[in-house]
């Protein structure tokens, strides 16, 4: 434990969206010379490429420094620390999240959801590094800010109880948090591996089928596979995930009539049974 001496001299941290330096062009001294053409957004850019290649373990000032071409100590006219870099690139990839068009009133809740959790899967395979870093940071830059508001205007357009958003969001958003980190890193280990996703999980499949002490929990496996569809490891997975979410769309849709029916319940337990004849009148 930090003693609290410590934690009142070196504050926790909490985003560099709240205590980094200007997103512009950092801090300057008329003696600067930091090289011309180094930006922010450039250093963000670089940093989502690296990190895209290289991984998280590998990344550092130094590393990024001599991919642009600069010293390590000239990053810091723009950022703070690694950690303000890591969560400007983890912004910046929230960026390639689509976002459906909210002010269309007449768009289908269903076929926006649908919209929101394909592409935040998308990124999460696409960038294998995000998933650790979206419960170490605060995500308010405004790109995640953005996906946060567009998640939570169609979750309310589900017609859920207020007090059951929060689970809906929940359900929905985390499976797809999980299923793409698991995608996104079985994708990496194929890569790394120098295989194919297909030819990775046929080596698997027949390492298992070799081995005796697995026959008896994989014994199904060959009809479950032939009644899950697909000829391809991402053709399973697509149908998966599409019947997933599926499930969870139904899975509002119950809900939301739960508690309308619920809700009634209690508005005629307070104010007695309505008059079917609609005049108001109680019994």
């Amino acid at each position: 434990m930090v003693p609290e001496a410590d934690r009142a001299k070196r504050p926790t941290r909490t985003s560099v969206w709240l205590e980094g330096k200007p997103a512009g062009r950092g801090r300057r001294s008329e003696n600067s010379d930091h090289p011309a053409g180094l930006d922010r957004d450039r250093i963000t850019a670089v940093s989502v490429r690296l990190l895209d290649t290289e991984g998280p373990a590998k990344f550092s000032m130094r590393r990024l420094a001599a991919e642009l071409g600069v010293t390590a100590m000239s990053l810091y006219w723009y950022v703070d620390t690694k950690d303000d870099l890591l969560e400007l690139a983890l912004d910046s990839v929230f960026g390639e999240v689509r976002v459906p068009d909210m002010t269309d009133e007449d768009a289908d809740w269903r076929d926006q959801l649908r919209e929101l959790t394909t592409s935040y899967r998308k990124v999460l395979v696409r960038h294998h590094w995000v998933s650790p870093l979206i419960g170490r940071y605060l995500n308010i830059g405004p790109h995640s800010m953005a996906f946060s508001a567009a998640v939570q205007a169609v979750m309310a357009r589900t017609g859920l109880a207020p007090h059951s958003r929060m689970g809906g969001l929940a359900a929905v958003f985390q499976f797809v948090y999980g299923f793409g980190t698991i995608e996104g890193h079985f994708v990496q280990r194929c890569a790394d591996a120098g295989l194919t996703q297909d030819e990775y999980f046929r080596q698997a499949m027949g390492a298992f089928s070799e081995q005796p002490r697995f026959q008896e929990s994989f014994g199904d496996a060959d009809e479950l596979m032939e009644a899950r569809g697909g000829d391809t490891v991402a053709e399973m997975r697509q149908r998966d995930f599409t019947v997933a979410i599926e499930l969870l769309i139904a899975g509002i849709e119950t809900m939301r009539e739960r508690d309308r029916a619920s809700a009634g319940s209690h508005a005629e337990a307070e104010n007695g049974p309505r008059d079917p004849s609609g005049d108001g009148a109680q019994d």
